[in-house]
């Protein structure tokens, strides 16, 4: 069996590092082209050893002599810089995994479909900001677009295609984050310490607070509506506090079609990798005697007004998602740098996408540069209203 090319995106984060793991523990069956991170230069060396991979790049130039000090007489080539990220992505290949952060994902991963790679996508901001972009591209390139965040990968394993039609609804699952019963006045007080404790996901710091906001279960709420043939009235949030069951598919016939699993990211990851197969992977595996129940709740849209906001989003379009993530990107960035409040967070993405609307800036995008400049705008403004706090 000849082994698949693969691409790393984002080596060196929570998805990468997983990733990392599989491909080490599977290395038969893949040929690793080439590893890339942001900066972290010492965990891209560790990375490309570990899988073999013949190329490593570092978007950031300045840590780029550290990294070839590190990998010194390996064999393994080194670049830097992002026109170096978007020419290794422009090489086809079987399969792209895309775990980076943010919208800086966005041109790598358009790049990847263009020279006709399939992409495994855990960059979910490539949707929220460019949804149509992306999807207009997977369809030009007839290539697959294979979803690797948990409640995504979960609808994928249950949702029947053939009966798309007999779908009523899809239910993606939340984890409720650190402070799924904590009184307003307990989150107005949180530090980005409180914050970053998750009660059962190990992810970055990003992706943690925005947990804890639920700001990130509004991004997968629209990767939702571009991932599968839905309409916005057919996906529910639920609160599912022992991250069990990560998604569900509701059929016309009273079927509730549900993929269940460990919080543990190789699972969803491992699929992707496999599809159609099925790898092994010594993840923990569910004992549901032991787990006794499972419980559900819905979200509370006064304490996490990010469940409210993300329709209103919904309404307006990719314009209002790249603003949307540009704003909390910002937002975050000041929380955890704790020159803003918890509860500021969603507060400074409500009020940037207020005043983008009041200057009709948040038109459809029709073009990566399009995305960029909507980006850029509500950075500016995020900024602009994070100075007055």
């Amino acid at each position: 069996m000849s082994r698949q090319k693969i691409i790393l995106l984002g080596a060196t984060g929570s998805i990468g590092l997983s990733t990392v793991d599989l491909i080490s523990k599977n290395s038969e069956r893949y040929d690793v082209v080439c590893v890339v991170a942001n900066r972290n230069a010492e965990g891209l060396a560790k990375a490309a050893r570990r899988v073999q991979a013949r190329h490593a790049v570092l978007n950031d130039e300045t840590e780029l002599d550290t990294l070839a000090d590190l990998l010194k007489g390996s064999g393994i080539t080194v670049s830097g810089g992002r026109q170096a990220v978007l020419d290794q992505c422009a090489e086809p290949v079987d399969l792209v995994v895309s775990g980076m952060v943010g919208a800086a994902g966005l041109e790598p991963n358009l790049a990847a479909i263009g020279a006709g790679s399939d992409l495994a996508l855990a960059n979910k901001e490539s949707l929220v900001c460019a949804g149509k972009l992306v999807l207009d591209a997977v369809k030009r390139n007839n290539v697959r677009l294979l979803p690797v965040d948990s409640e995504h990968n979960a609808v994928f394993q249950v949702f029947e295609r053939s009966n798309a039609d007999h779908i009523e609804k899809v239910i993606i699952t939340a984890s409720g984050g650190p402070f799924r019963h904590a009184s307003k006045e307990r989150m107005r007080a949180a530090t980005p310490a409180d914050a970053l404790k998750h009660p059962n996901w190990e992810m970055g710091a990003r992706i943690t607070i925005d947990s804890a906001t639920m700001m990130n279960k509004a991004f997968e709420v629209i990767e939702t509506l571009h991932l599968f043939p839905l309409k916005p009235s057919q996906i529910e949030v639920v609160v599912h506090p022992q991250s069990i069951v990560h998604g569900m598919v509701q059929y016309s016939d009273g079927s509730l079609l549900a993929q269940m699993g460990p919080a543990d990211m190789r699972v969803p990851i491992a699929h992707c990798l496999g599809h159609p197969e099925r790898l092994s992977v010594d993840a923990q595996r569910l004992d549901l005697a032991t787990l006794g129940q499972l419980t559900f709740e819905a979200p509370d849209a006064q304490r996490f007004p990010s469940m409210r906001l993300v329709w209103d989003v919904i309404d307006k379009g990719d314009g209002a998602g790249a603003a949307f993530n540009a704003a909390d990107e910002m937002a975050v960035s000041a929380f955890l740098k704790e020159r803003i409040g918890f509860l500021d967070i969603v507060s400074v993405v409500e009020d940037a996408l207020g005043q983008m609307e009041a200057r009709n800036l948040l038109s459809q995008p029709s073009s990566i540069a399009e995305v960029l400049h909507i980006d850029g705008e509500a950075r500016r403004i995020a900024s602009d209203i994070i100075s007055t706090i």
